[in-house]
């Protein structure tokens, strides 16, 4: 039996009727050699009895409650695929999405990782994503020290990037994929299919920019340890500094609002006792 050329992955964590609806979207794809993945992180609203009425028809694993990163990352050590695609549960894809990104990786056979568009759909409606949300194709090191602009829903990417850049990183309680584009990115292009295929629903109470507080906190880990790793050019290092030291300032100053003042001065000194360390273990391009 040959191998699937794609792996889809979807983490899900009590989300029975949405991660339905995911399922159902994957099996309607008009590309058909693939696997699907299903990694149930500790549900406890029956998930599994749901997910049991499609008979088989794709792999189901649980695990304990310890996080998408963990959830995603255990897909990965199970799939088969030269390609991965995630789909968050709560997101759907429409049908031409998986073909239309083979095709273009077939017409580009250099190209690593590719996106596509996607609709938003938050409390029902439609919303038109902001400009500094909008999607750019080739490299985007740069403007995605910012702020994400890959979805996990919406990639594709090829088996051996996760060998050159590691997976998820599981000790982030969120903004992994922050961590993750960064990593990506500032060794690969990243090319956009500029086709609305992905359906991103948002707005529920369990998402994580609801349940967890300061959330750049974790973006500065993630900016903290790709300037750490000796692994930027010169240029992307000067690009992430600037950026660590905006980020820093900012979440530094809303704790001393806050009478936070030792979390405050800790962050307002990070960048600077990083920089010291960390100068010269950038790349020599």
């Amino acid at each position: 039996m040959s191998l699937p050329l794609v792996s889809v992955i979807i983490p899900t964590y009590n989300r029975s009727s949405f991660v339905m609806e995911a399922v159902d979207s994957v099996f309607k794809q008009t590309f058909g050699n693939f696997e699907l993945i299903v990694v149930d992180d500790g549900s406890t609203d029956g998930t599994a009895e749901f997910l049991s009425r499609y008979q088989g028809g794709f792999i189901y694993t649980f695990q304990n409650n310890q996080g998408v990163s963990t959830a995603r990352n255990r897909g990965l050590q199970m799939a088969c695929g030269k390609w991965i695609a995630f789909l968050d549960s709560d997101d759907l894809w429409l049908p031409g999405k998986l073909e239309a990104q083979i095709r273009f990786l077939s017409k580009n056979p250099g190209a690593m990782i590719c996106q596509t568009e996607e609709i938003w759909i938050r409390n029902g409606r439609r919303l038109n994503p902001g400009k500094k949300h909008q999607k750019i194709s080739g490299d985007i090191f740069a403007p995605s020290l910012l702020l994400c602009l890959v979805s996990p829903s919406a990639v594709m990417i090829k088996r051996e990037v996760f060998e050159r850049v590691g997976y998820f990183d599981e000790g982030l309680p969120a903004c992994e994929d922050y961590d993750l584009w960064l990593r990506i990115s500032a060794h690969f292009p990243v090319f956009l299919i500029d086709q609305p295929l992905v359906i991103k629903r948002g707005g529920h109470s369990d998402q994580l920019s609801r349940t967890i507080p300061g959330l750049d906190r974790f973006r500065i880990r993630a900016l903290v340890k790709i300037l750490s790793s000796g692994r930027l050019s010169a240029g992307q290092y000067d690009l992430a500094s600037k950026e660590l030291k905006t980020k820093c300032r900012i979440y530094g100053q809303g704790c001393l609002k806050r009478g936070k003042t030792e979390e405050g001065n800790f962050y307002l000194d990070l960048p600077g006792s990083l920089m010291e360390n960390t100068r010269n273990n950038i790349l020599k391009f």
